[in-house]
């Protein structure tokens, strides 16, 4: 069927109107995955080291010091990763795309001269992308559950700096898939800032009633410096996938 053809006079994949409506909802999911997928491809990255946290938590706030921690373990770890001889991008840097931690983690790696991504999705208040996200790795959402399908097919680590319900969600997420291992491949995930977790949290008493294993506790660690931080995941990232012979990259490997 030509232009010409068609009652409108357009193309449906052409119709904006159309793809606005709930009939469309099928394509505009399918371009979310797609649209992402062609990108990561084109700039050969196949993992990321994902940064959750607060986006109200800003450099002269009074949790500044997590904004500025955030920023320099983003930083380390994009030196560190860029200097891995490798033909693609390894370990890249990904936030959600907003201000507090998600821009102190794009705004460490673009410090080290590395690329990022910014997985925004659009939110009445508080979600703007911030300026530091490498512009061709730049993804708008509207649905969150293909917006959290990204952040965890490619993620070999995960850092979650203190925040509210959105890195609640995100945490408990993708500790759910590993637990279940619906994601066939190691996770290093740690936690930033004990206290604020294990106030926050209280993991032992869900092992104590019965709600979770007590080897469940050994899916993340603590860390509450960026030495240490940088260690855990150096050794994590370096022991599952650096030192291994049989590694495939996640973009073709992973079912989730």
């Amino acid at each position: 069927m030509n232009e010409r053809q068609h009652p409108d006079g357009r193309l449906a994949y052409r119709n904006l109107e159309f793809m606005d409506t709930a009939d469309a909802r099928g394509l505009r999911i399918l371009s979310e995955y797609l649209y992402p997928l062609s990108h990561f491809r084109k700039e050969k990255i196949h993992d990321t080291i994902v940064f959750f946290g607060s986006a109200r938590t800003f450099e002269s706030s009074a949790s500044g010091r997590y904004y500025r921690e955030a920023r320099e373990l983003a930083r380390r770890l994009t030196e560190w990763s860029n200097a891995l001889n490798h033909a693609t991008h390894r370990f890249v840097v990904c936030s959600g795309g907003g201000p507090g931690i998600m821009e102190a983690a794009n705004r460490g790696a673009q410090d080290a001269g590395g690329k990022s991504i910014g997985l925004n999705i659009g939110l009445p208040f508080e979600q703007r992308p911030n300026p530091f996200i490498t512009p061709e790795l730049l993804f708008e959402f509207h649905y969150f559950f293909m917006r959290k399908f990204w952040f965890a097919y490619l993620a070999k680590a995960l850092v979650v700096f203190p925040g509210g319900f959105g890195t609640l969600d995100e945490l408990t997420e993708i500790l759910t898939l590993v637990q279940t291992q619906k994601l066939e491949k190691k996770m290093v995930v740690l936690l930033y800032g004990t206290s604020f977790w294990k106030e926050v949290l209280n993991f032992e008493a869900l092992v104590r009633h019965g709600m979770i294993a007590e080897q469940d506790l050994d899916l993340f660690q603590f860390a509450d410096d960026v030495d240490d931080a940088f260690r855990l995941l150096e050794e994590g990232l370096t022991k599952y996938y650096l030192e291994s012979e049989k590694e495939v990259p996640a973009i073709a490997k992973s079912r989730i």
